[in-house]
């Protein structure tokens, strides 16, 4: 991939460190009256800005909310508004809190913590990040205990998935949601949300970390990717993500900040209807695929063919990879008509799709596109109403576990899982891995169930990609990560 930045080895151990996600930047934390940040989206809210499913990195990324831990840079558990913790037994664990304030004026206490992992545990659909485990939370003095039914080596990293944040108790409905508005506890509070447009957000002078040096934030949400490389051309915003590779030649290159990420473009194959119901023509879909066609045509160098389920970004993945066993011999298409979906928030993905409807038809299948913005989409896929489906997927924002997007993903109970996919060989591979707590062997069970998943051919990894924001050449401190949860900070200025 052209300007390849690999990310060090992703530690599961907690390491208590300062947050890579948090308050990370230039000048500090101690803010003063400076300007208010026009931020542009890629992602209008799917589900009025719940934190429990794909809008809660759009509230970690705009600095409204936290857990108990964080993600550091090497991807090991940090603190956030837990300053501590130590495992008590095989299941459970005792987090300390730091002194904090909710954004309504109220004290983050254990109690509070309980209350609010509770509600992300009753939440349905589940949270990724709870894909599979089972917990409990309970107060127990100046900290909360945290059990699971089952050992979960890896709960410190599971908390930093934005989807667990902690909310005040006026945040939750009878109806089992959670308002975001003025009830988080990061360095921005959201004031206004104008439906799928925009959003703003006032800095809170009583945040832990310090004061943030912006005074606010007005967020626009832009899902076409032209409009928002002019945006930052033309001035009318400070920062804006995911800029397509087809607009970078049109922006002053100082303005253009590139990172390698952990993200997977795929296709996802429905297992439990329709023609790729069939394995035999799951594998046809497979062998007719050229991911370097994508990476060149496509993403113009900046991402390399896809290997896996993870790339190049999780540094230690390629020296463990697997090869897939027992797939099935490809049947011929004769014809078989598929409907193939995605989303055109990523300019990319459309072009993606035109790509692979060239290659499918060259093998004999008959496809029909179907492209719509992710919010229209989202539904639709997750109930199986397309026979294929182009998604990029970040394998580490869940949970920060390599695992926790397998279990989410791939298995009968995850929550987010496209393709539908519900295989005992897969299920048993992803528990084997769920269970073992050493870095290493972890890793190496990962890969195992990695190999699995793809002997099914639910999923045709396309491309591991970086992302490229626009940012103006006045602007410092935005925090571009690997896993992609974080924007701004309490550094992020002009």
């Amino acid at each position: 991939m052209r300007h390849r930045h690999l990310l060090g080895s992703l530690l599961l151990a907690p390491v208590l460190t300062a947050c890579f996600a948090s308050q990370g930047s230039e000048g500090g934390a101690q803010g003063g009256d400076g300007s208010r940040l026009r931020v542009a989206l890629a992602f209008p809210p799917a589900e009025n800005l719940s934190p429990y499913g794909a809008d809660a990195t759009l509230l970690s990324r705009l600095g409204v909310t936290e857990g108990l831990t964080a993600l550091d840079a090497n991807g090991a558990a940090a603190p956030a508004l837990a300053e501590s913790w130590r495992r008590e037994n095989d299941r459970s664990w005792l987090f300390t809190l730091r002194e904090a304030t909710f954004q309504d004026g109220s004290e983050v206490t254990p109690a509070a913590v309980a209350a609010a992992l509770t509600h992300a545990t009753e939440a349905r659909p589940a949270p990724a990040a709870l894909s599979g485990v089972t917990l409990t939370a309970k107060a127990a003095g100046d900290a909360v205990r945290i059990t699971t039914k089952a050992s979960d080596p890896v709960l410190p990293l599971r908390l930093s998935s934005p989807s667990l944040a902690v909310f005040a108790a006026k945040a939750y409905a009878k109806d089992g949601g959670a308002d975001p508005v003025g009830t988080a506890t990061g360095p921005f509070e959201l004031t206004q949300v104008n439906g799928s447009t925009s959003a703003s957000l006032d800095r809170f002078d009583d945040y832990w970390g310090g004061r943030a040096q912006a005074s606010g934030i007005d967020a626009r949400f832009i899902a076409d990717g032209t409009a928002r490389a002019n945006a930052v051309r033309t001035g009318q915003v400070d920062i804006a993500e995911a800029i397509p590779v087809a607009q970078a030649a049109t922006l002053d290159r100082a303005t253009l900040e590139e990172t390698a990420t952990t993200r997977t473009t795929s296709l996802q194959l429905n297992t439990r209807s329709g023609p790729f119901k069939d394995p035999k023509l799951r594998a046809a879909a497979r062998e007719a695929v050229d991911s370097s066609a994508v990476v060149k045509g496509v993403f113009e160098g900046y991402a390399d063919p896809g290997a896996g389920i993870y790339g190049p970004a999780v540094s230690w993945a390629e020296g463990k990879r697997v090869q897939p066993t027992g797939r099935a011999r490809a049947a011929k298409p004769n014809g078989t008509a598929v409907t193939l979906a995605t989303y055109d928030n990523r300019p990319e993905l459309p072009e993606i799709a035109q790509v692979l409807q060239q290659q499918l038809q060259k093998a004999g299948f008959k496809v029909t596109l179907e492209v719509r913005e992710y919010s229209r989409l989202e539904r639709d896929a997750l109930d199986g109403k397309f026979d294929a489906f182009i998604g990029a997927r970040n394998s580490l924002v869940d949970t920060g576990d390599p695992v926790g997007v397998l279990a989410s993903d791939y298995t009968c109970d995850g929550g987010y899982n496209l393709a539908r996919l519900c295989d005992k060989k897969a299920d048993r591979a992803v528990a084997e891995a769920v269970a073992v707590a050493d870095t290493g062997g972890r890793q190496d069970a990962a890969m195992r169930a990695e190999a699995a998943i793809l002997g099914t051919d639910a999923v045709v990894p396309l491309a591991h990609q970086g992302i490229l924001a626009g940012v103006a050449t006045d602007v410092r401190g935005v925090l571009l990560d690997p896993y992609e949860r974080t924007l701004v900070g309490t550094g992020t200025r002009r």
